[in-house]
């Protein structure tokens, strides 16, 4: 099982607490793991990644073992520690401004 934390406002709309837990097959990449949040939690398609290209939105970054993992390739193997359960994989919700 794969556990993810999500922002606030991702919570709400999934109507799910701050961590969910997903069966995940190998390998388990941050493309793997959107696919099965999103699989198990449409109304979440679009809000991390784009519909069309799939490609993680802007202001959302992700993070596993205290490593931002946001400009990784979406196929690069996530460490084993997110893969076995034992750390969370974070979705974080940049803030931007001026």
């Amino acid at each position: 099982m794969i556990r993810v934390e999500l922002p606030q406002h991702l919570q709400t709309l999934a109507g799910v607490g701050r961590e969910v837990s997903l069966d995940v097959s190998a390998p388990v990449t941050p493309r793997s793991v959107f696919d099965a949040l999103e699989a198990r939690y449409p109304v979440l398609r679009g809000t991390i990644r784009d519909h069309v290209t799939l490609a993680r939105r802007p202001f959302v970054r992700v993070f596993a073992c205290a490593r931002d993992w946001s400009h990784e390739s979406p196929d690069s193997p996530l460490p084993a520690a997110v893969a076995s359960g034992a750390e969370p994989l974070l979705v974080v919700g940049a803030i931007a401004g001026g």
